[in-house]
């Protein structure tokens, strides 16, 4: 299989046939990358909208007095493959156990306070305006209300940012995110499982929490406008109650149901995979319904996308685009381009094929593919077409 290439025209081609197919149920999981492709730096060095999440923690650390600091360095130690978040559920539960004992020399109000300070710079962080006017959030808006769509598209992300409402916000576009209401938005899951909307009503789902979701004197997860509680709320590692669980398990419960639909499609970008309890369920729901597809966008190189390469080896379904080469129907392979599918193609490849790179993987690439492809192909004009794979 050593002679064994993808052809990037082809897959895209079809990409774009699918992307405007109004009849398709279409989900798009977004990770930590999508604000890192938008650049705010001024002085021509790069500086991301919103880091991720190694940039986060950097950032939150630089905050910590040094006790905390210390604090935090012994609990990352303890942890496998530690991360931001699983270091603050660990230090919320430290706060809840310790009681009037010790831990690294802290009491349960010292890791209370830790909490509290880490959240705060969180919320400060993620808590950035979607620039004006142009933007790849806005730009992906813009393509979901280009098609006339028989299934309302759904949004699946681990961020904790409100840029997706910022985007939906100032196109008008209607948007449910699992809560009903106002002064204190409180959570619909019965809404979530139904999910009866009008298709034009786009389906956001915060599956790590948001800023603005706070707990509050019932224990009940709502939402709150123009919060400034740090009491954020996030995915626990550690055993939630079952009011504190709800928000989360019903949107990954809607995760799963959709997967599960006949002919649903799924895109990704800015997405590791290194999240286990997101990724071993995406895998679950594939290899049980042959008729779902994953198109997932790497911005690394295929050496460098692990995490997404051992799904895609287990599972036909998902295909995985990285920047020298892609994974379909379970080879892989590196790009080489080939016969151009229209005439006029070349125009188009430059919108993701670039001196042997695949620029997809580039949220900000990603997104203003699918708005091109929406805004310049005719509705009339489409051909469902099966994406193969390219030898």
């Amino acid at each position: 299989m050593e002679n064994t290439a993808h052809n990037p025209d082809q897959q895209m081609f079809g990409l774009r046939q699918i992307a405007t197919n109004g009849k398709k149920r279409i989900g798009l999981l977004i990770g930590a990358g999508a604000p890192v492709s938008i650049n705010v730096g001024t002085k021509g060095e790069w500086e991301p909208l919103i880091p991720n999440i190694a940039g986060l923690e950097k950032m939150v650390i630089k905050k910590l007095s040094i006790a905390d600091e210390k604090v935090y360095a012994s609990i990352k130690a303890s942890i496998n493959n530690p991360n931001l978040e699983k270091i603050l559920s660990r230090v919320r539960m430290l706060a809840e156990v310790v009681g009037a004992d010790k831990i690294f020399e802290y009491t349960s109000k010292d890791f209370i306070a830790l909490s509290k300070c880490i959240c705060d710079v969180i919320r400060d962080v993620v808590g950035k305006d979607l620039p004006m006017p142009a933007n790849p959030f806005s730009e992906v808006v813009s393509w979901i209300n280009g098609i006339n769509r028989k299934y309302g598209v759904e949004i699946y992300t681990t961020n904790y940012d409100l840029l997706f409402e910022s985007a939906l916000e100032r196109a008008k576009t209607p948007y449910f995110d699992g809560f009903s209401g106002s002064k204190s938005a409180f959570f619909d899951p019965s809404s979530i499982s139904k999910n009866d909307l009008p298709s034009r009503w786009v389906r956001l789902w915060k599956l790590h929490g948001s800023i603005g979701w706070e707990s509050n004197d019932a224990g009940e997860i709502v939402r709150v406008p123009n919060s400034t509680n740090a009491n954020m709320v996030y995915p626990s590692h550690i055993k939630y109650d079952q009011t504190q669980a709800a928000p989360f398990s019903s949107l990954f419960e809607r995760l799963k149901d959709f997967l599960n639909e006949p002919d649903a499609f799924l895109m990704s970008s800015g997405f590791s995979y290194a999240d286990a309890h997101i990724s071993s369920k995406v895998l679950e729901c594939l290899l049980a319904n042959p008729s779902a597809a994953l198109f997932a966008f790497q911005f690394g190189t295929l050496a460098e996308e692990k995490n997404v390469i051992d799904l895609a080896l287990k599972c036909p379904g998902i295909s995985v685009f990285c920047s020298d080469g892609a994974i379909i129907n379970g080879i892989q392979a590196k790009w080489k381009i080939g016969t151009p599918p229209t005439k006029n193609w070349h125009e188009i490849r430059a919108e993701y094929y670039k001196d042997d790179k695949f620029l997809l993987g580039d949220f900000k690439k990603f997104a203003r593919f699918l708005a091109t492809a929406g805004s310049d192909i005719s509705q009339d004009s489409i051909v469902e077409t099966e994406v193969g794979t390219a030898v």
